[in-house]
């Protein structure tokens, strides 16, 4: 199967990105360093170039409903301009997909969901369309996204738009005039923990906006940013991953989502995700950081002081901003307290580490 491009593939290479598969695309992973990049984040502003990720919309009278019967967060409090973050239920105690939910109006809606799942997750949803009045568009071909993330991002996209980036609360968006374009979506979201915006362009306009972006941000120090770093950004805040934290076998209560799982609606597996959350689950997703020197990676073993495997890491990298190794794991629940004293088996070492609670980073 070839692997697709992003519209602006060329500038990616122009820029000297070191260009990688990832979720059926070529992908910028890199353009300086890692660490350069992730710093850049963190302190003052940089570009990702996200469009690989897909965009749904559900326009009608049904397109609520719909909403509400596939995932499990309660979208019926949303209000024109908010953004909610939810799960779409597999119907066998399992994740879909976790996603974003835009409210344009009553009855338009737009979902946001992950590059690899566009597929999966249009043929999950559509399967139960057929019962509403609606209709429901992939535009995941049709547009572009960049996030522009960082402290200094609202300063730095300010003179290209008549929105008061300043002051827009986090996880709404407004459909306003940026970088000379009308009814471009800037959206106060973002994966990195560092603030920042998500602009959604179509791509015809792709390229004049990241131009833009870059002319005008250019006095704040912004930087074209890879995948590389997206990823150390979001495990610094403790931010589930897709394919790796949470999958199709595992339990959204187990994995911590809890907090999106909203039981005022009837969604599919609703009854089951009641029933763990009424009594209890045998493991849960905690983070955890190394006390010892070492890195955590993927698939690792979790132990307690005597060897015995009590879980498994899901997520794990050094983190750029404390220096030193964090990770998501699964684990028993028993050990799962923060402050517990677990090991991180690297090949036959165990390294100590103890649970604590996410975000390992202070959100910006």
């Amino acid at each position: 199967m070839s692997l697709k491009q992003v519209p602006l593939h060329h500038i990616h290479q122009q820029l000297g990105a070191k260009i990688v598969p990832f979720a059926g695309f070529e992908m910028p992973v890199r353009y300086s360093s890692d660490l350069d990049e992730h710093n850049t984040v963190r302190n003052a502003v940089g570009m990702f170039d996200v469009s690989h990720m897909g965009e749904f919309i559900l326009k009608g009278e049904g397109a609520l409903d719909l909403i509400q019967r596939v995932s499990a967060n309660d979208a019926s409090i949303l209000f024109d301009g908010k953004v909610q973050y939810s799960y779409l239920p597999n119907g066998r105690g399992g994740i879909v997909d976790d996603l974003l939910v835009y409210r344009i109006s009553a009855t338009e809606y737009m979902l946001v969901v992950n590059a690899s799942n566009i597929e999966k997750d249009w043929n999950w949803i559509s399967q139960y369309a057929s019962d509403y009045a609606l209709t429901m568009v992939n535009v995941s071909d049709d547009m572009c996204l960049f996030a522009v993330q960082g402290p200094l991002a609202a300063k730095a996209l300010q003179s290209l738009t008549p929105a008061d980036l300043e002051s827009m609360d986090y996880y709404t968006f407004e459909k306003t005039d940026f970088a000379g374009y009308a009814n471009v979506i800037v959206s106060a979201t973002g994966y990195t923990g560092a603030g920042g915006f998500e602009i959604y362009v179509s791509n015809h306009q792709a390229e004049g906006v990241w131009n833009a972006i870059m002319e005008a941000a250019g006095p704040f120090g912004i930087k074209p940013i890879g995948l590389g770093a997206r990823d150390t950004l979001r495990l610094e805040m403790g931010y589930n991953l897709y394919g790796n934290d949470i999958t199709d076998e595992t339990s959204p209560i187990e994995a911590g989502l809890g907090w999106v799982t909203k039981f005022t609606h009837d969604f599919i597996d609703a009854d089951v995700l009641k029933a763990q959350k009424q009594q209890g689950i045998p493991r849960k997703l905690v983070g955890f950081e190394l006390l010892d020197r070492g890195v955590p990676r993927g698939h690792y073993e979790l132990t307690d002081a005597d060897g015995n495997t009590i879980g498994e890491v899901t997520s794990g990298t050094q983190s750029p901003t404390l220096g030193k190794g964090v990770g998501l794991g699964y684990i028993q629940t028993a050990f799962s307290k923060p402050g517990t004293e677990i090991f991180v088996k690297v090949r036959d070492r165990l390294l100590k580490a103890q649970v604590v609670k996410p975000p390992f980073v202070k959100k910006s």
